[in-house]
């Protein structure tokens, strides 16, 4: 079983429309992909409908949070997508999305940058607006050559030049928020040093002890050492360890299914999950 549990489409930042982002899981040759769109499910409809026999759909949504000054994404998979509570949040933090992308554009401006919102809001189409459209936009302009090298100090890193701050979840309470509405939470890319500064290992520990099922480890920003020294503390933390591509269609050079998640793991996410299950694709390997 290949299985990949992070993948965005357009309902936020990918290229791919949900239904287009399952047809392209299955021709990869997953049998299970999560569909985890930045703090919104208003994609997985489309994917549900559009689901092919033989690939499973696991239900998401990575959610943007912020633990004093580092920026983290959670993912949340399997949750009830109608929990008031969680929802609220999600909306407060979709709501911040476009005067934060405006922000960036006029920080950008100010640094003699021709970018305009016109172009960003383009980028966007209907998706969620966030700093990946900014940085498409930078890579249109020939500032820099991909999008991943606009994530540092110098343009939209965490605290770079032209960052903007918005309204993001506490972690720790997004694991309750998470865990409240049935749904399993891992922590997305946590030591992927070259966006910005990462969580201390001593608050990893502590948001596992508040509850956080798992970390995700096999990741295109962790080397070799770090996923060792991941799954080492891992261990130490009683942690599940996941791996995913983290996909974006065009936006990224990773492919679908390029890390991938063990079976036995996905196997405990879940059975740790109560507020939803996975959708499988007319007969589908996923059912359960």
């Amino acid at each position: 079983m290949r299985i990949d549990l992070h993948t965005h489409s357009t309902a936020s930042d990918g290229t791919d429309t949900p239904a287009e982002l399952v047809a392209n899981a299955a021709a990869a040759g997953l049998v299970v992909v999560a569909l985890t769109d930045h703090d919104t499910v208003g994609g997985l409809q489309q994917a549900v409908d559009a689901l092919p026999e033989g690939l499973t759909l696991v239900t998401g949504a990575e959610l943007s949070c912020r633990l004093g000054g580092v920026g983290l994404h959670m993912l949340a998979y399997l949750f009830d997508p109608a929990d008031p509570e969680l929802e609220r949040e999600r909306e407060l933090v979709r709501d911040d999305r476009v005067p934060r992308a405006q922000e960036m554009v006029r920080k950008l401006r100010a640094l003699d940058v021709p970018i305009s919102w016109e172009q960003v809001a383009r980028i966007a189409g209907d998706g969620s607006v966030g700093r990946p459209h900014v940085a498409a936009a930078l890579v249109e302009l020939g500032v820099v050559d991909t999008v991943s090298d606009a994530f540092t100090p110098d343009w939209l890193g965490n605290g770079g030049r032209a960052y903007a701050e918005k309204h993001e979840l506490d972690p720790f309470e997004a694991v309750r928020l998470v865990r409240a509405a049935g749904g399993v939470t891992v922590l997305a890319h946590p030591a992927a040093a070259k966006r910005g500064e990462v969580l201390p290992e001593t608050e990893l520990a502590a948001l596992a002890a508040a509850g956080l099922d798992g970390i995700e480890v096999d990741h295109m920003d962790h080397d070799g050492p770090t996923r060792a020294r991941l799954r080492g503390l891992a261990r130490e933390l009683g942690l599940l360890t996941t791996g995913s591509s983290d996909y974006h269609g065009s936006r990224k050079t990773v492919r679908l299914g390029e890390y991938t998640t063990d079976p036995e793991i996905y196997g405990e996410i879940t059975r740790r999950a109560t507020g939803a299950f996975p959708v499988p694709g007319a007969g589908g390997a996923g059912r359960r």
